[in-house]
């Protein structure tokens, strides 16, 4: 049964069914089968699944973003990271790293990475001379970041499904971010050499000052946002509405580059979007239900506990689990169905579960560009002639990139995990 319940689930996402429709839909079918729970539950399944107070964090955290998107933020940490490594060899592709890095710490989301990295840094790539297949892969890549670097939406959703705290796992990406971005970064400058792509002069520190000084009232958000959750000022629910407080301060009264009307229309695009991702985790929710009332989640665990012995074994066939689930699902799906299997498995095998959080982060963060549903494929084939095909070809070289980086993250825990054991 296990096996051609997700066969079903698989051929329904093949033929293009939205995600959400795509697991209520197993999920009728299934209990339809069996018989015995009413439809009603199902229903209720959903809408207990996102009635959760960490959860509320979520469409903030899209609408701070959202300001600060518009109110030229992403302009100015552009300029603050071209300037800081746009003139070494390479400049212009680790500009887009470290620019998603910087930017992803702001929004949390790679979607609105990709999107607004893309826009300003495509054009450009490819008038240096930067074949579209790579630029739009490393743009798909470096937007990834969005999703590990904090603050971070799958680490809300991790967290309020495992028990653990937010404010250590965000901790705990900042390492995985910076191994991950670190590795994207020497890439750039390995394939700088091999084609021997020119250097720039340094620009004169005053520059960079004043490019840093124009940047740093975006750059505070994340220092507010960890440094009020770590100094236990405000929960990391509090935090995302101090943020969007704060986002739309500086981007009325101190950029001012949006109005109150812009505003308005932020609210309305951030609700949309955060309609999207909730329904989806209401989805998931149900889902991960059925599966444990269905008793395919005790297949699934006893499986699993074959191997529990070994933890390096158990964590290959995580790694590999996740990976294959990335190509079909969204991180924030994969979380509510396969955490509540996973967790007590893996504690007992003796890993720690913020390092399996971040594990699970970065493997979602390469789903998020690997064929052949990766969401940032179609973000990316939206950008000014980009097609479907063209994300595909530039994505793979990069999954392969991102896989080193996964390694590293999975061999070494200390990478996760000093930081929370010294601050906390």
């Amino acid at each position: 049964m296990l096996f051609s319940f997700f066969s079903g689930l698989a051929a329904l996402l093949s033929i293009g069914v939205p995600i959400f429709v795509a697991l209520i839909l197993a999920v009728f079918i299934g209990f339809e089968i069996q018989g015995s729970t009413s439809p009603m539950l199902v229903i209720q399944r959903m809408f207990s699944g996102i009635d959760s107070f960490p959860l509320m964090a979520i469409p903030l955290f899209i609408f701070a973003g959202n300001i600060m998107t518009q109110g030229g933020l992403s302009e100015r940490i552009l300029n603050l990271a071209k300037l800081l490594v746009g003139t070494m060899r390479g400049g212009l592709s680790m500009t887009a790293v470290s620019g998603s890095m910087f930017f992803g710490a702001i929004s949390g989301s790679s979607p609105a990475t990709v999107v607004s990295m893309g826009k300003l840094l495509l054009p450009s790539m490819q008038k240096e001379g930067y074949s579209k297949s790579f630029s739009v892969g490393l743009l798909m890549a470096s937007g990834a970041l969005g999703i590990i670097i904090p603050p971070s939406i799958f680490m809300i959703v991790y967290g309020a499904i495992a028990g653990v705290s937010i404010g250590a796992l965000f901790m705990a990406g900042i390492g995985a971010g910076l191994v991950y971005g670190g590795v994207l970064l020497a890439y750039c400058y390995y394939r700088a050499c091999k084609e021997n792509l020119p250097s720039q002069p340094l620009p004169p520190a005053k520059e960079i000052f004043a490019a840093f000084k124009k940047a740093s009232w975006g750059l505070a958000i994340p220092v507010i946002i960890l440094g009020g959750i770590y100094g236990g000022i405000f929960t990391p629910t509090e935090s995302a509405a101090i943020a969007v407080i704060y986002a739309a301060i500086v981007g009325l009264f101190i950029y001012k580059e949006i109005s109150l009307k812009d505003l308005w229309h932020q609210a309305i695009d951030s609700a949309i979007v955060a309609t999207q991702v909730m329904i989806i985790l209401a989805a998931a929710s149900a889902f991960s239900w059925f599966l444990t009332t269905a008793g395919l989640s005790q297949q699934i665990a006893q499986s699993l506990q074959l191997i529990s012995d070994n933890p390096i074994m158990l964590l290959l066939v995580i790694n590999i689990l996740i990976l294959v689930a990335g190509m079909f699902l969204d991180p924030n799906s994969i979380i509510i169905i396969i955490v509540p299997i996973l967790i007590g498995i893996a504690q007992a095998a003796g890993i720690d579960p913020i390092h399996l959080g971040v594990i699970l982060c970065v493997n979602a963060a390469i789903g998020m560009f690997t064929p052949p549903f990766g969401m940032n494929l179609f973000v990316a084939s939206s950008l000014d002639k980009v097609s479907y095909a063209d994300a595909i070809k530039g994505s793979l070289p990069l999954v392969a990139l991102a896989l080193i980086a996964l390694v590293i993250v999975n061999a070494f825990p200390a990478i996760s995990l000093w930081l929370p054991s010294v601050l906390l």
